[in-house]
């Protein structure tokens, strides 16, 4: 054998004896056993609005937080009731909740006649609120008249839209 083919075998087994596993010092420490105290699980993580805020109470009414009037009234029928039933049941379930009823009219008649008229509506909805248990502390009023259409048009279809009284949640 020459040099070469010496040397060689010699760094071939330098390299072949480096790349050898060579055992730990020292064992890791063996797994542990699952505790048997009764974990409690994580609450699922929240998803849609904040219950008791103005999204929430909108999702929950589903149409209901509004009420509709007829030309030049401001009288509860029994349409109106079950939304207001349905408003106090909330109000009720969070009671740290604040709203406001907000009056409206459609776009005919004075400026003054519509103010006064969008907050007989609104009180209106507030005393029946009142009636149903809700503090009067916990609700306010406040009347748009015609300033606020929901619907635009000088039509009876968008002035029925726009006889209303909204509550909204206060955060």
């Amino acid at each position: 054998m020459n040099k070469y083919a010496v040397a060689m075998t010699v760094a071939s087994a330098l390299a072949i004896s480096a790349c050898s596993k060579k055992a730990p010092e020292e064992l890791p420490p063996p797994p542990q056993a699952p505790s048997t105290a009764p974990s409690t699980p994580a609450p699922p993580p929240q998803s849609g609005p904040t219950p008791g805020s103005q999204a929430h109470f909108a999702q929950q009414m589903n149409g209901r937080d509004t009420i509709y009037f007829d030309t030049d009234r401001y009288n509860i029928d029994s349409e109106d009731q079950a939304a207001l039933q349905a408003q106090a049941q909330y109000l009720s379930q969070y009671s740290s909740a604040r709203a406001t009823v907000e009056g409206h009219a459609d776009e005919r008649g004075t400026r003054e006649y519509n103010l006064a008229l969008g907050e007989r509506r609104a009180n209106a909805a507030k005393n029946y609120l009142v009636s149903l248990g809700i503090p009067a502390n916990r609700i306010n009023t406040v009347s748009y008249g015609k300033e606020r259409p929901k619907a635009t048009g000088s039509n009876e279809a968008a002035w029925a839209q726009n006889r209303r009284a909204v509550t909204v949640i206060l955060n």
